[in-house]
Parts: C-alpha cells; sequence; structure tokens
C-alpha cells in the first residue's frame, strides 16, 4: 500500500510542458478575428495608449537628465554644478546652453552622452576638459545679435559684426557660467570636495567670468598679422590635457635633446615672446602704428575708460615712477597680467581658500612696487631694457651718482638693480639686470636707511 501519494493528472501523465505566458499570450493573439471591426478598434486603442504610455516615460526621462539636479548627482561635476549655480545663468537649465535646440538634437545628445555614463563608471577624465563649444544658436536665444555696447555702457562691441565674421559667442565668454575653472586648474580630482556653494564666491570672480581683455588683445594682434584664430574651435576652448602625458612620455622615450640646445631653445622662445609682448603693449598705448589693422588703444573699445590724463606727459615713461610708488592699486587696475594674457595661470584651490574676498587696501611701499614692476609683464617689458637716460655704460658709471643722492632716489635704482648680489639660490623675484650696487659700493651707503 503507498500512502500519501497524489493521483496524477492526465497531463502529468502526458509528460508535456505547460506554454509559458508569451507563447500563450501569443497563440492568443494569434486566435483574435481580426475580420471583427470591434476587435480592430480595441487593437488600436491598446496600440495608441501603449504608445503615448511610451512617448511619457521617455519624455519623463529626457526632462529628468535634462536637470541640473541631475547633472549635480555626479561627483566629478561639482565645479560645473558649484560655478553654475553662482552665476547669472542659473535659472536656466544646462541643456539650453550645451544642447542646440530642436527634439532631435536633444534625442541625438542624449545617445552621445551615454559617453558620460561609461567615464562615471570606469573613472573620468582628469580633469574633465569641454570638447564641445557653445554653439552661437543657443546664445541668441536670449541674446541680441545687435548690441553695440555691453551692460555697463563703456565696452564697445559689434556683436554683429563678431557674429558674421565667424567668431563663436564663446571664444569671448568662456568664463560667464563656469568662471574658467578648467583653465585655471581648479576641476582635478583632488579638488571635487572643495566645490561647495559655501565656497564659490572665493573661488569664482568678476575677472573670470567677464570676456578676458587678454583674449580681445591676442585675437587683435593675430588679425593684425593677417590670422583668423577662430576658424580653429580649439582656440575658444579649455586646453585639453586628456592623453598628453602620455604622449609625453613616449616622446621622451623617443627623442633625447641635448641639454644645452634645449636651454638655448628655450632663452630664444623666452626672447620672442618678450618681444611679442613689448609689440602689442606699444600697440596699446598707441606708439606701434605699422601694419595695425586693429587698434589696441583704450578707446578703440572703451568709451568711459581711457589712459588717464598723467600719462600725457612726454616724460612719461621715465618720471612714472613716483605714481607708482603713491598709487599703485590704481596702476595695476589697467596693468594686472590678468587683462593682458589670454590664458589665465594655474591656481591652487587651497591658497584661494584661505585668501580674503575684501580688496587688500594699498600702502605705499617701495618693495611692494619693485617686486609688482619686476613680476608684471606690462611693466617687466619695458624695464627689462636699459633707460635711455642711461647713456653708455662708462659715461653713466662716472655719472650717475648725482641721481642717487637720497634714499628715495636710490629706490628708485632698486626697482631694476639688486643692492646686494643676489642669490642664485633664491626663489626670490629676479632683477631685470644683474647689475647689483654692491658690486663697486661694497661698503654700502651711508645714513642709508631702507
Amino acid at each position: 500500500m503507498a500512502f500519501g501519494r497524489k493521483k496524477k493528472t492526465q497531463d502529468e501523465n502526458s509528460g508535456e510542458k505547460k506554454p509559458g505566458l508569451v507563447r500563450r499570450l501569443w497563440r492568443k493573439f494569434r486566435s483574435i478575428d481580426w475580420k471583427n471591426p470591434v476587435n480592430r478598434w480595441k487593437a488600436l486603442f491598446v496600440s495608441l495608449f501603449a504608445f503615448i504610455a511610451l512617448l511619457g516615460v521617455m519624455y519623463g526621462a529626457v526632462a529628468a537628465t535634462s536637470t541640473p539636479t541631475f547633472c549635480k548627482t555626479c561627483h566629478e561635476m561639482a565645479p560645473e554644478h558649484v560655478t553654475f549655480q553662482a552665476s547669472a545663468h542659473s535659472e536656466i537649465s544646462c541643456v539650453q546652453c550645451h544642447v542646440n535646440p530642436g527634439m532631435v538634437n536633444t534625442m541625438v545628445h542624449k545617445v552621445y552622452a551615454l559617453k558620460e555614463v561609461y567615464y562615471h563608471i570606469v573613472g573620468p577624465p582628469d580633469p574633465i576638459a569641454q570638447t564641445d563649444a557653445v554653439e552661437d544658436v543657443n546664445c541668441v536665444q536670449c541674446h541680441s545679435q545687435n548690441r553695440l555696447v555691453t551692460a555697463t555702457g563703456d565696452l564697445k562691441v559689434n556683436h554683429k559684426g563678431h557674429i558674421e565674421e565667424g567668431i563663436p559667442c564663446i571664444t569671448c565668454h568662456s568664463g560667464v557660467v563656469h568662471a574658467k575653472a578648467v583653465e585655471r586648474g581648479l576641476n582635478t580630482q583632488e579638488n571635487l570636495d572643495y566645490w561647495t556653494p559655501e565656497n564659490a564666491e572665493k573661488l569664482m570672480g568678476e575677472q573670470y567670468m567677464r570676456p578676458n581683455m587678454g583674449t580681445c588683445i591676442d585675437c587683435h594682434d593675430q588679425v593684425n598679422q593677417g590670422k583668423k584664430p577662430w576658424k580653429d574651435i580649439a582656440y575658444s576652448l579649455p586646453e585639453s590635457t586628456h592623453g598628453k602625458e602620455h604622449e609625453e612620455k613616449e616622446s621622451s622615450k623617443e627623442e633625447n635633446h641635448d641639454a644645452e640646445a634645449t636651454e638655448v631653445s628655450a632663452a630664444e622662445a623666452e626672447k620672442v615672446s618678450h618681444q611679442k609682448t613689448q609689440d602689442i603693449i606699444l600697440q596699446a598705448v598707441g606708439k606701434q602704428k605699422q601694419d595695425v589693422k586693429l587698434s589696441m588703444e583704450c578707446f578703440t573699445c572703451h568709451i568711459e575708460i581711457n589712459t588717464p590724463k598723467n600719462h600725457d606727459n612726454v616724460a612719461w615713461n621715465q618720471s612714472h615712477g613716483g605714481d607708482a610708488l603713491d598709487r599703485l592699486d590704481e596702476c595695476i587696475d589697467c596693468h594686472q597680467d590678468s587683462k593682458w594674457i589670454k590664458i589665465f595661470a594655474k591656481q591652487d584651490i587651497q591658497q584661494l581658500l584661505k585668501g580674503s574676498t575684501d580688496k587688500e587696501k594699498y600702502t605705499k611701499n617701495i618693495l611692494v612696487v619693485k617686486n609688482e614692476s619686476r613680476q608684471n609683464h606690462f611693466c617687466s617689458t619695458c624695464h627689462a631694457n636699459r633707460p635711455p637716460g642711461h647713456v653708455d655704460s662708462d659715461t653713466w658709471l662716472t655719472a650717475h651718482a648725482s641721481q642717487a643722492q637720497t634714499n628715495e632716489a636710490k629706490s628708485n635704482c632698486y626697482v631694476c638693480h639688486d643692492k646686494e648680489k643676489p642669490n642664485e639660490a633664491s626663489t626670490d623675484i629676479k632683477a631685470p639686470t644683474d647689475v647689483y650696487c654692491q658690486f663697486c659700493h661694497r661698503t654700502g651707503f651711508k645714513s642709508e636707511k631702507l
């Protein structure tokens, strides 16, 4: 006898498997009488409902992934999101700038952006750099092309003329949202935790968000040479270092340059760079007019800002030291390097956070003036050259005593000359000349209080 056994059903005895859900649905679908108009209307209704539901899901996904909130979910986007929030463009979405208008462009972008998901999983490039420029079609959705004067009422910029010439908006306005964080080297992986809304004020600034005069100067200079640098979109984007480290390593393996030849080459490059900067500055002050298609004098672009009247003094280049000592902060407003060069120097994010956002009040100090004149690119352009008043060296050597009778007069000399022999190992700012006072005045100067 057998207890507890269930009687096998006919289906189990037959050994046939019960069809799966998909197969059962398919059989049911095939058994529908499509000649019946009621069934056809039902199918149409179901198809329409499914299509609308699919569109709703797709629209929801596109909308959800197009918001700044979604972008900030990736830790590596902290610099971009924090700067965006603190910018004048914080009321619009990221895609309004970074994706061309139209549903087709939006969908193509979504597919293209899948690589960002891949980078987020395997590790993003360090640092992240923009590779696709914001196009003019995005900017003109909100901004007029016919503006001739900026909102401040000072800067004259023929926007329409620039656009018709093919100059992208991003060439001048590259820092308007993200404050040139990439160019300044502040968005590396090790710096991401510092990018918080509380730190935004110290990490950003108007000088990084407004058009940089150095870009105008560089572009105008190239136009004067018959070039159109904006034709290469890389000119308008931050320099990307992706892959360069590997290329440099490979290059170092293949090439073994002679050290002495490298030094000579570097010296020549520095000389050429110095001469180029000097020519640009001469154009800016109206002294260089040869082959100038686009003037760089202040009044060419500015309505209110112009050369101060005291600069009209014929001997200004020889007599401005006293004014620089008294009002150095006013001089730096125009002559700071960040306004005369296109690319900003790399910055230390920790030093920026330690510093104060308040403008430091200048106190009359000859040492500050000396250091500024040596390291400031605009000042050093002329200070690196021998003043015409020094005449021949042998004549000047025995005749300059009358020009250095007082401590104040000597301080003018110290702008270019060191008092003591420079220490080669010192990290102090180097003097434009290696001629120092104690080479001859080995016992120093009497009654000198400096």
